[in-house]
C-alpha cells in the first residue's frame, strides 16, 4: 500500500510564507519522517544529508516551527528538546484510516490545548503583488 500524505500543507505548499529553501527542506523532512510525523535524525546528520551545515539546518527549519508545521516538543524540565517532529496535520501516513485517525487525534488536542495549531495562510488564491500586478514571467 502507497503512503498518503496530508493535504493540509502538501496541496497548499505553493502559499506558505517561507523562502524555496525552506519548501525544499520540508520535502527532505517529510521524506525522512516515519508515518505520523516523527523525525527520527538528529539535526547534525540531517546537514550531512543535505549537505549543508547545522547552521544552515537552523535557518532553514525556523521557518516551519514558527508556522508549527515542525515541533520541537519540550523535555520534563521545560526546555525545547534537540528532536523535531513534523505537526501531525502535516505529516505522511501509511493509509488514509491512520491518517484520519491521526488528525481526529491531532484535533481534539488543539481543542484541548495540548498541540499548537498550523499558523497557515487564509488566503484562496495566490496574493497579487505588491504593485497590484503579479509578477509572470516565461519559463
Amino acid at each position: 500500500m502507497a503512503e498518503v500524505m496530508s493535504p493540509v500543507v502538501s496541496e497548499r505548499i505553493w502559499a506558505l510564507p517561507v523562502s524555496g529553501a525552506s519548501v525544499k527542506f520540508l520535502q527532505y523532512l517529510l521524506y525522512r519522517s516515519d508515518f505520523g510525523g516523527q523525525l527520527p535524525i538528529r539535526q547534525k546528520d540531517m546537514a550531512r544529508e543535505f549537505r549543508v551545515t547545522p547552521q544552515a539546518v537552523s535557518n532553514l527549519i525556523a521557518p516551519l516551527c514558527e508556522l508549527n508545521i515542525v515541533l520541537r516538543p519540550r523535555n520534563e524540565d521545560g526546555r525545547k528538546s534537540n528532536s523535531y517532529r513534523l505537526h501531525p496535520l502535516a505529516a505522511k501516513y501509511a493509509s488514509p484510516e491512520d491518517m484520519e485517525a491521526s488528525f481526529r487525534k491531532a484535533i481534539a488536542s488543539i481543542k484541548a490545548g495540548d498541540l499548537p495549531t498550523l499558523k497557515l495562510p487564509a488566503y484562496a488564491a495566490v496574493p497579487p503583488a505588491a504593485d497590484g500586478r503579479p509578477d509572470l514571467h516565461v519559463a
